[in-house]
């Protein structure tokens, strides 16, 4: 799927207010967790098997990030990054991040909460995406034109994988995105202790999320 009816800008798409939405929509979700609890106990076989699932997403999320921040890192908007993770999506960065969003609903142990948390990430993303391909195709206009036509917005096609001999990386970015993943490791233990929390009956339950 392509950018149809994508039309150039000139100015680039300002990350912050991207950011501010991110961290109000995380400060809701840590706010479900306290007021909820999932339908399958702690301890049960369906729980634990939706937290080891939920675990490995959120690995793939932290090593894809920083897969793909080896290739675009401090050159975002500068040139356009045609290689590695970037040759099968063009959004790799958050297709990543979407899978982590889905990790943690089921570390959590819901699917309800991993599929709101995925739909959340990825309705957040496709707007920002579609803001950032508008400046780019006003940068770098044809070229980036037969980029997004062969290139699948969203959705990683390993197929289509293709790469340079060389690499240069940002090493500041490279160690920013590295400490941005620990946030997605750290509500790990974040959810075990509210769980802990919940079963000792120190917090109340309103809703059962499955």
């Amino acid at each position: 799927m392509t950018y149809a009816s994508l039309k150039p800008i000139s100015k680039a798409f300002v990350q912050r207010k991207r950011l501010i939405f991110i961290r109000v929509a995380a400060a809701l979700a840590v706010l479900l967790l306290f007021l909820t609890k999932p339908a399958l106990s702690e301890g049960s076989n369906g729980h634990e098997a939706l937290e080891l699932v939920g675990f490995c997403l959120v690995l793939a999320c932290v090593a894809g990030r920083l897969w793909s921040i080896l290739y675009v890192g401090g050159k975002k908007n500068e040139e356009l990054v045609s290689t590695g993770p970037f040759s099968m999506s063009q959004n790799p960065l958050y297709f990543f991040s979407t899978v982590g969003a889905v990790g943690i609903g089921l570390l959590y142990g819901s699917l309800v909460a991993a599929a709101a948390l995925g739909v959340a990430s990825f309705l957040i993303f496709r707007v920002t995406a579609r803001k950032e391909a508008a400046y780019l195709l006003g940068k770098f206009g044809p070229a980036y034109t037969a980029y997004i036509k062969a290139t699948p917005r969203f959705w990683p096609n390993p197929l289509i994988y293709r790469d340079n001999d060389e690499l240069q990386f940002s090493t500041r970015a490279l160690r920013r995105t590295f400490f941005d993943g620990l946030y997605f490791l750290a509500l790990f233990p974040v959810i075990e202790l509210v769980e802990y929390f919940r079963e000792s009956g120190l917090l109340p339950t309103f809703f059962t999320l499955y």
